[in-house]
């Protein structure tokens, strides 16, 4: 007679298979571009414990609020909720940006208990955040799997907080990924078809593990079709060798990034400045929005990555930065004497 574990996963098997069904259709329909469904087998699912729904107490809803004044409010908002992660009894893992200059911060857990927290570590360069709970936590934490092992048409699992049950997914590509921001991923995940609750949300492997974190919804998530939507996950191997330094000290060791402070588009191949941080380095140099970003030194550059990496080359953070910048039909030299970006940003409680 099957175990009751093993009826579990055969319910679940066949409940994520119809989801993953209706959720391609039609998107299928709509969009010629989009990849097939996943075949109709369903992954060997092993998860916590050997019941697949011990997941669900596996993620929390967090909810940050930043101070009115702090200049991520503007971008981000000075409310955020999203997902988080259980990796330990009091620590979860997010997505960074809802913990930018947090004030105030609490975790709901699937039962509904509201549960103060802190913020024990925001990573810019991964994008990563953790979270420090006031209270031991009653969910099953995940254990790190290996997301250097995902590989496009993969089949995972996602969970989001509120959720009844997870979602399966389509990995459709593993690429890079330049954010506006001044980040960029060298091996980002993408799925397919989108998730709303993806902010701070688990991707899961067959095995159970936790390999990738929840970041944003996208629109080119296939690497060879145009007009794909998706989602990006930021791997989890971008944390193990981080992991102890941010719970120690909130931040990676070595010297910081340098940071400019401005975001920009690609514009038929221009890369012109869309926002300048209050109170930055570009700022401060005379960058302004609509500016047009030329080059870093002789080196010429037409895309976010080729910028951010340029930057990033001149130096550790306290560098200056010598740009070429087209500004009312001249090119100009813009010396930018960079920092820290967690120096400007307002300090999380916690930190």
């Amino acid at each position: 007679m099957p175990t009751r574990a093993c009826r579990l996963k055969s319910a679940l098997a066949v409940v994520l298979g119809a989801l993953l069904a209706l959720a391609t259709a039609p998107l299928t329909a709509q969009s010629p571009n989009a990849p097939a469904p996943a075949p109709a087998v369903t992954p060997g699912w092993a998860g916590p414990q050997e019941n697949p729904f011990a997941l669900l107490s596996t993620v929390v809803r967090v909810e940050a609020k930043a101070a009115r004044e702090a200049e991520s409010a503007s971008s981000l908002g000075a409310r955020r909720s999203g997902t988080g992660v259980l990796i330990d009894k009091s620590t979860v893992l997010t997505i960074g940006y809802l913990l930018v200059e947090a004030d105030e911060l609490e975790l709901v857990t699937p039962g509904g208990k509201r549960i103060p927290a802190s913020v024990a570590a925001y990573d810019p360069v991964s994008g990563f955040g953790l979270i420090h709970s006031i209270l031991p936590l009653d969910g099953q934490p995940l254990e790190l799997g290996d997301s250097d092992r995902v590989t496009e048409m993969q089949r995972v699992i996602t969970l989001g907080h509120g959720e009844g049950m997870p979602t399966e997914l389509l990995v459709v590509s593993r690429k890079p990924f330049a954010g506006s921001w001044e980040y960029v991923l060298d091996s980002a995940i993408f799925t397919f078809p989108p998730v709303n609750n993806w902010s701070g949300a688990a991707l899961i492997s067959a095995e159970g593990k936790l390999i990738g974190i929840g970041s944003l919804l996208v629109n080119d998530a296939a690497s060879d079709r145009p007009g794909v939507p998706g989602n990006l996950y930021v791997p989890v191997n971008l944390l193990k060798p981080i992991l102890k330094d941010l719970l120690a000290t909130g931040r990676r060791a070595g010297p910081a990034q340098p940071w400019l402070g401005v975001s920009t588009e690609v514009v038929q191949g221009n890369l012109i400045v869309s926002r300048v941080t209050r109170g930055g380095p570009a700022e401060k140099a005379g960058l302004a929005v609509g500016d047009i970003i030329v080059g870093v030194g002789e080196e010429r550059v037409n895309n976010q990555t080729d910028f951010y990496r340029n930057v990033w080359s001149q130096g550790p953070a306290g560098v200056t930065v010598p740009l070429r910048v087209l500004k009312s039909g001249d090119v100009q030299e813009v010396a930018v004497q960079t920092t820290d970006r967690m120096s400007v940003l307002r300090k999380p409680q916690g930190i």
